[in-house]
């Protein structure tokens, strides 16, 4: 009895026997008959404060052959599963029925899976002390439960790479050296077969030969307002980056870059001054109005893909912040998105490119008046253009009423959106 237990008594059927704990696997009848024999001379059971058994199964299921009501117990507080298996292997060592190596295989795997990585080394240690059984049947038992950790830390590892965090920030969470990072991501880097197939674009995918791309449906599973169109991405990917080269997308919107990204094998930095819920540990927090992102490389960075709130067509839809562009001037947001586009441009090296992605404004623009947002950004910002791409939208967006309106006034309505792509000198 240590220091933090209590004795007390407690009704017999209280006592909670948790079969997929407790390291006794096989039981003894001959043992209970003996001990209900004779209950007077047997000590106190040991429980938690669950008044679940940590030991003395025999003389609990004795004083229930007996029919007895109130059971003798020492409580002792427990903090995990873990904790409880280990006290009741301890337990049992001193006065139980011995486990054989079948049960202590199982209990040292059940209380290794529950132990930390960083205390993994500790625990191998002392599961073969209170198991007494060599430090070489630990390590065989514990083996392929090794292999599977190291997987999933390499994997993790890889992961945050492709997210574009630092090495120090990647060893610093997965509990390795900056040396192990970088071991462990040059060789993720030589991909499989298959894997290779996806990042070269070789599958699932139709290289684009004109500069129309139309596209009749959505291929986004996320819906958001301002979701881009998952193919254009992969389009600009193809023709501009190679695999393992980092994209940068400050708009994040639904998180269409991330799986485009994902899927051709391209390091990602993916930010958004409000990043949707279910993907807020894949976006990063990050209003483009602060400033740059904080990127590891920047002369890794290929390809800046800006799909930015279009002005009036997005008003109050991200936030009634006056700072949202979509809320601003025309004045502002003109000098605001192409600040944006030329301090991206000054940290990126020669031969990158910036893609820009936007369409004109004319339904909730006052008087209905044509804005043309590309020309405005083609006379602001002095970078030769790679190429020009129509994205038109669907006739589908506009209403009957709408329709009637550009018939009564002899007005077309505007169905062009461009992808405009500069190239960094």
């Amino acid at each position: 009895m240590t220091a933090d237990s209590i004795s007390k008594q407690i009704k017999t059927t209280e006592v909670v026997y948790r079969t997929d704990l407790y390291p006794r696997l096989n039981h003894d009848p001959a043992t209970v008959q003996k001990y209900a024999e004779d209950l007077s001379v047997m000590p106190p059971i040991e429980v938690n404060q669950n008044n679940e058994l940590i030991d003395g199964w025999h003389r609990w299921t004795a004083h229930k052959k007996n029919e007895v009501d109130v059971i003798d117990v020492i409580v002792t507080q427990t903090k995990s599963d873990a904790e409880f298996l280990e006290l009741a292997i301890v337990r049992n060592a001193i006065h139980g029925i011995q486990l054989n190596n079948k049960d202590k295989k199982n209990m040292a795997q059940n209380i290794y899976l529950a132990t930390s990585n960083e205390d993994r080394a500790d625990k191998k240690k002392r599961l073969a002390e209170i198991l007494s059984v060599t430090a070489q049947s630990i390590n065989g038992w514990l083996r392929d439960i090794d292999k599977k950790a190291k997987k999933d830390r390499d994997e993790k590892i890889f992961e945050l790479w492709m997210q574009c965090h630092s090495q120090q920030v990647i060893a610093d969470s997965t509990n390795v050296t900056k040396e192990t990072v970088s071991a462990v991501c040059q060789k993720k880097k030589d991909i499989s077969k298959s894997d290779k197939s996806l990042a070269n674009h070789e599958n699932d995918f139709e290289p684009p030969i004109y500069n129309i791309w139309r596209q009749q449906s959505k291929s986004n599973e996320v819906g958001h307002f301002g979701n881009t169109e998952q193919r254009w991405v992969d389009n600009l990917l193809y023709l501009h980056t190679d695999p393992f080269d980092i994209v940068v997308d400050p708009f994040a919107g639904g998180g269409s870059t991330i799986d485009v990204c994902k899927k051709r094998f391209r390091r990602y930095y993916v930010s958004d001054r409000k990043p949707i819920v279910e993907r807020e540990d894949e976006i990063r927090l990050h209003d483009i109005a602060d400033g740059l992102p904080k990127l590891p490389r920047w002369k890794d960075v290929k390809l800046v893909y800006l799909d930015p709130p279009y002005w009036k067509q997005a008003e109050d839809q991200y936030s009634s912040d006056p700072e949202d562009l979509a809320n601003m001037s025309l004045e502002d947001f003109n000098k605001n998105l192409s600040g944006l586009i030329k301090s991206f441009a000054r940290k990126m090296s020669a031969g990158s490119h910036i893609a820009l992605i936007i369409q004109p404004t004319q339904w909730k623009s006052e008087d209905k008046q044509f804005t043309d947002h590309i020309g405005d950004m083609l006379r602001a910002i002095k970078l030769p253009v790679d190429m020009r791409y129509s994205a038109p939208y669907s006739t589908q967006q506009y209403t009957p009423q709408m329709v009637n309106w550009a018939k009564e006034n002899k007005k077309c309505l505007v169905l062009t959106r461009e992808i405009i792509v500069w190239k960094v000198q």
